[in-house]
This record gives structure tokens, C-alpha cells and sequence, in this order.
């Protein structure tokens, strides 16, 4: 939600690239809100949005990231409270580190890879 203390770097759920050290000073703190949704181990999100359009009606108000470490597209559907109650893996078979995302204003949504290659997701 917007405008909320969510902890970084203060709380984390993440670990340091080079040990195995956790990032900030715990999980939890007073005053800083719980994620809407986190991953041990990291999926190395590449860019998150929250979808807006109107070419998936289904998906409005969902979150997408890249998922750099699996690559995949990662889709969160988050209920009328934000808490996030289902998850989906689109693109899992592509093997393309997803880097970075954006919507078009059709609602189409665009992905830009590790690679240099531009993909668009739209309606058949």
C-alpha cells in the first residue's frame, strides 16, 4: 500500500549475494509492514508492476516481476485487503532472464530480456 514503511533495508527477508548473511536487522520491526509477498530463496525479482489495463480484465490490479534468477514472469494476484492469495509462472519454458516490464496503453504488457529481445504479451 502506498505510503507505508515496508523496512528496506532495515528488515529483510533476503540474504547477502556473497555469504550467507541476512540483509538489515531481522524480519520484523515495529512501525514497518510485513511485505505483501517475499521468497526464500529470492526469485531476483527484475522490475515489478502492477497491472492497470484493460486488455486482461482478470489480471487488473495484479504484480508482475521478472524473475531473473528462474526466469520467469511472475504474476501475483492480490485480494481487496493486499494480501497476495495466488501466484502464477507465465513464460517458465522461454529461459530468458526477464529484466524489465511495462504496460502499453492497449494493456498489453512488454518485457525486455537479459538478451536484448522485446516481447509482448496481448490478448489472441
Amino acid at each position: 500500500l502506498p505510503g507505508l514503511n515496508y523496512g528496506w533495508p532495515i528488515i529483510s527477508y533476503g540474504k547477502e549475494y556473497w555469504n550467507p548473511f541476512p540483509v538489515g536487522e531481522g524480519t520484523e520491526k515495529e512501525g514497518m509492514e510485513q511485505p505483501v509477498k517475499f521468497y526464500v530463496p529470492s526469485i531476483a525479482p527484475g522490475s515489478l508492476l502492477v497491472y492497470s489495463g484493460k486488455a486482461f480484465p482478470d489480471w487488473k490490479g495484479n504484480l508482475f516481476a521478472g524473475a531473473l534468477k528462474l526466469t520467469h514472469l511472475n504474476r501475483v494476484e492480490i485480494d481487496n485487503t493486499g494480501r497476495a492469495i495466488t501466484e502464477e509462472r507465465l513464460l517458465v519454458g522461454l529461459r530468458e532472464r526477464i529484466r524489465a516490464l511495462a504496460e502499453s496503453p492497449e494493456g498489453w504488457l512488454y518485457l525486455s530480456t537479459d538478451s536484448g529481445k522485446i516481447l509482448r504479451i496481448r490478448p489472441q
